[in-house]
């Protein structure tokens, strides 16, 4: 419990008031023996206990009617969230809100979604409470933004769902930085969130950093987690899983492949319209759902041939979450894929260079070409898709011309060298080459996202089956994306903004790892990492919402998007958009249509040696998390009020019996 006015406490005392008044009237009177009372007295004896038990009980209820009062000025709060027991006012503010698209889903029978359901109860709940400043932390921006009150919350565009992702982690070290740099005297911090596992990243590196962080701090820290962890059985989505223009003797057509998913799967059979828009002109195909997904591959769309260049949208019927029924796609003529393996040892990475140079899709020409070191010069970057370096560390001007074209969007592998050298790149260096007596397993990998993530089908890649016999060790900050049983990295990520700077801690030489002759992971990995870095040349681009640069979106024009959409927010909302000669399509992440939320154990965990308290809501309720409860203890005071006034009315005399002295004579008198 906590109260709105908790000076009003310093008067509890009060209630010893009635306690008080009965001693000094016991002081009051003098004791006289005098042989007629202690007659009586003696008589009365059997009626004593009762009378003192009525004392003590008006006592009781004068001192509850006087602590009611006091408690109802108070202004007694009272909720479910358990945490809440310090009462007072809050310095800072800060509410951390989860604008992802999974926060769109409605509650079943009502229109409201999470994150409408969870501004609602945000704003009844801390309207009651005070606070010297107020802050919003949302999803999108993550910026601490200082706002009026709570009531903003309903008004403000930044309070609006997103495509983005969330990142939780993210948004906690904001609110350390904001916690640190003005050191308030006691912080509140609210999170809002669905608890989506891609959001919360519960496995990863930051958690630990994040608590002990706010540990150190010397000012009290308080968060408090509004969590809307149900999602609906019945909800579908739907993904464009790829696009491609081909041409063919009648004219063109886009081969269309896509993908349906319902978050929990029945055998029942169920048809699903899926309809078709390609700028403007509409179609509709039908597929069959059964099981948890279903997939299209490479159905035919015909289009004109003079339309090498467009956009498109897929949408199936409305359910309980609108962000996830429809996906935006773009499509153009293939861009040639283009590879440099730059190494001072070619006969050494003779696999790369066939791995690179054969594609998927044979109407996609590929290509791979191997240079030295010192015949970069010649190199068009800007028709290169993919970088694979197996030389020592590039430096200087070398350095250079490789980070620009890792900003613009090209992909970088390195491979260690057999001759080491001390310099680095990206923050990332080789140190030592190792060498065990017998093969070492991978023991784990990331499939559900980047260069190992698991097929369209859900089937993993069989990255487990692989061997090395020599490794070098990666020291730096990074991601790691694999590991060798003993917890080497075999695969990691350069912590940079653009996210495609990779270091593989073996190469695919037979004296060190299984990658050539176990060939579908390697290949796999380069193909994926080639048609990334292709995706960032010609005039068409899909992106993922949150993980583009606002800066580049301030020349946008929309195509087809939502109508409540604003200009600043095209980084976040899923949309065609069209700068100049190039079309942009934004969709959320593959990572938001998966249902899984982080379990009760492992987000207590991330929490652990904080304060920390949890309340579990669905969608659709509005109702208050705090209510003021100053009535009840009216209500407590008027009841002890009555119970005092009815023990305090003196009892109606009863007749006694009286015997004359002599057989058969009584008379009846008043006691």
């Amino acid at each position: 419990m906590t109260f709105l006015q908790p000076a009003m406490l310093a008067a509890l005392p009060i209630i010893a008031l009635p306690i008080i008044i009965h001693l000094i009237n016991q002081r009051r009177f003098q004791t006289i023996r005098w042989a007629a009372m202690m007659f009586l007295l003696a008589a009365n004896r059997m009626s004593r206990g009762y009378a003192r038990i009525r004392q003590w009980l008006i006592l009781l209820f004068r001192t509850l009617a006087v602590a009611g009062l006091i408690m109802a000025v108070s202004r007694p709060l009272a909720s479910g969230w358990l945490g809440l027991a310090a009462g007072g006012r809050a310095d800072a503010t800060l509410i951390l809100l989860d604008r992802s698209s999974s926060m769109w889903q409605q509650g079943q029978g009502t229109a409201l979604t999470k994150l409408e359901s969870g501004k609602q109860q945000l704003h009844r709940s801390l309207s009651l409470l005070q606070s010297g400043r107020w802050l919003l932390v949302d999803s999108a921006h993550n910026k601490a933004t200082e706002i009026e009150g709570a009531d903003s919350l309903l008004s403000l565009p930044d309070t609006s769902p997103v495509s983005a992702s969330a990142d939780i982690p993210a948004l906690l070290q904001t609110a350390y930085a904001y916690v640190q740099a003005n050191r308030p005297s006691r912080t509140e911090v609210w999170i809002c969130s669905d608890l989506r596992q891609n959001d919360w990243n519960a496995d990863g590196g930051r958690w630990q950093t994040i608590r002990e962080s706010f540990q150190e701090l010397p000012q009290g820290v308080r968060f408090h987690l509004l969590a809307y962890p149900d999602a609906d059985p019945r909800n579908r989505s739907i993904r464009v899983t790829g696009v491609r223009r081909h041409e063919n003797a009648s004219g063109a057509e886009l081969l269309l492949s896509l993908k349906v998913e319902q978050t929990t799967g029945s055998e029942e059979t169920v048809k699903i319209p899926v309809q078709l828009e390609i700028e403007g002109a509409r179609s509709e195909i039908t597929v069959e759902l059964s099981g948890g997904a279903v997939e299209l591959k490479d159905h035919a769309v015909p289009i004109e041939r003079v339309q090498t260049r467009g956009w498109g949208r897929v949408s199936i019927p409305a359910d309980s979450n609108a962000s996830d029924n429809e996906f935006f796609f773009v499509f153009d003529r293939p861009t040639p894929r283009k590879t440099i393996l730059v190494s001072d040892d070619p006969a050494a990475v003779t696999a790369l260079q066939l791995a690179a140079a054969i594609g998927p899709d044979p109407s996609t020409p590929c290509e791979a070409e191997t240079l030295g070191p010192d015949q970069l010069a010649s190199v068009p970057w800007e028709t290169v898709s993919l970088l694979m370096w197996h030389a020592p560390l590039p430096t200087g001007e070398m350095a250079d011309t490789i980070r620009a074209f890792a900003k613009r969007g090209g992909q970088v592998i390195f491979f260690p060298p057999t001759a080491l050298s001390n310099d680095g790149f990206a923050g990332v260096k080789w140190t030592d080459w190792n060498e065990a007596p017998n093969a070492i397993p991978i023991s784990t990998w990331t499939g559900d996202q980047g260069l190992l993530a698991n097929s369209q089908s859900g089937a993993a890649l069989p990255v487990g089956q692989l061997k090395v016999q020599r490794y070098c060790e990666i020291e730096g900050e990074t991601t790691t994306l694999a590991s060798l049983q003993n917890g080497a990295p075999l695969l990691a990520r350069a912590i940079t903004d653009e996210r495609n700077i990779y270091f593989c801690g073996t190469t695919p030489a037979a004296k060190d790892s299984s990658l050539a002759t176990d060939g579908v992971v390697l290949y796999v990995m380069l193909q994926r990492a080639i048609a990334t870095g292709a995706s960032v040349l010609g005039n068409t681009r899909q992106l993922i919402a949150g993980e583009i640069n606002p800066a580049t979106t301030e020349q946008w024009q929309p195509l087809s998007r939502r109508e409540d959409v604003l200009s600043t927010d095209y980084a976040y909302q899923a949309g065609v958009y069209q700068a100049e000669e190039k079309l942009f399509a934004v969709n959320r992440s593959e990572a938001e249509d998966r249902p899984m939320v982080v379990a009760d154990a492992p987000l207590a965990g991330l929490f652990q040696g904080l304060d920390f308290d949890r309340v579990d809501e669905k969608a659709g309720s509005s109702t208050s998390l705090i209510e003021e409860i100053w009535r009840l203890f009216l209500a407590i005071m008027m009841l002890a009020l009555i119970l005092e006034a009815a023990l305090c009315i003196p009892r109606r005399p009863q007749p006694e019996t009286i015997t004359a002295g002599f057989p058969g004579a009584t008379r009846r008198a008043a006691a």
